[in-house]
């Protein structure tokens, strides 16, 4: 897995100073764990090769998830029971907010995103280009999303477009990045898969600016086993529905 820019190699191998210091350092990568005891700490070294702050919030394990963690370098948040993603992202956004971030990143735990690609997100709203940058798999022909994948993102896009006039090529994309005022005006409440879905509503009635960004993701064998299914889709709009009716 890569973890900086090509551009970038000549003062990462030779001790130049780093352009982008600031940004590693003002920007906390939240990563909501459950069970992944097999990879969370290749992972979060991997990403703290590049962010030195990376919030893993064990969202009740019953492995030994937050002891790899810890070990790799993460802070470690534990919810007690699982509270599902949503909760687990906001846990981890209020923990790193309090510790003065200037950026909030979330980064999938399972391997499928690069570190390389969320530093190119982070620089984005460090320079002030946007308010929120998101991850656009289908931008980047390196993503070799499976098929079934493509088709339910696609619908869901569509789905978004018409209720709340997203207009975006990508929803559900675990990558993101926040400026520090976007992650305390937006609220996730949604606990499970549906705060997805209730983020991209969140964004777009924030009136802060988004833009998307080209991301590879990498669909290994056991990233499929941990994504979403089309028989949980139902579910997960269902939830969705009943947060926009209620909220």
């Amino acid at each position: 897995m890569s973890t900086v820019p090509d551009e970038l190699d000549p003062w990462w191998s030779t001790g130049l100073q780093d352009p982008l210091a600031e940004v590693r350092r003002g920007t906390w990568v939240v990563m909501p764990v459950l069970d992944e005891a097999g990879v969370v700490g290749g992972v979060v070294r991997g990403v703290r090769a590049v962010f030195p702050n990376v919030v893993v919030v064990d969202d009740g394990s019953s492995d030994d998830s937050a002891a790899r963690a810890a070990a790799a370098g993460a802070l470690v948040v534990r919810h007690l029971v699982n509270r599902g993603q949503g909760a687990a992202l906001q846990t981890g956004t209020e923990f790193a907010l309090a510790r003065g971030a200037a950026r909030i990143a979330h980064f999938d735990a399972d391997g499928q995103h690069d570190p390389a690609d969320l530093l190119r997100l982070a620089a984005a709203v460090a320079a002030g280009e946007c308010e929120i940058a998101l991850g656009d798999r289908f931008a980047n022909s390196a993503s070799s999303v499976p098929p079934a994948r493509r088709v339910l993102i696609r619908l869901a896009v569509l789905f978004h477009r018409a209720v709340s006039g997203a207009r975006l090529h990508d929803v559900h994309n675990g990558l993101r990045v926040l400026s520090r005022r976007a992650a305390e005006s937006i609220e996730i409440t949604a606990d499970r898969m549906a705060h997805a879905s209730e983020l991209v509503d969140l964004v777009v009635r924030s009136g802060l600016t988004y833009r998307e960004i080209p991301v590879t993701l990498r669909y290994t064998d056991y990233s499929r086993a941990k994504g979403q299914r089309w028989s949980a889709s139902g579910e997960v709009l269902l939830h969705y529905l009943m947060g926009r009716i209620f909220r």
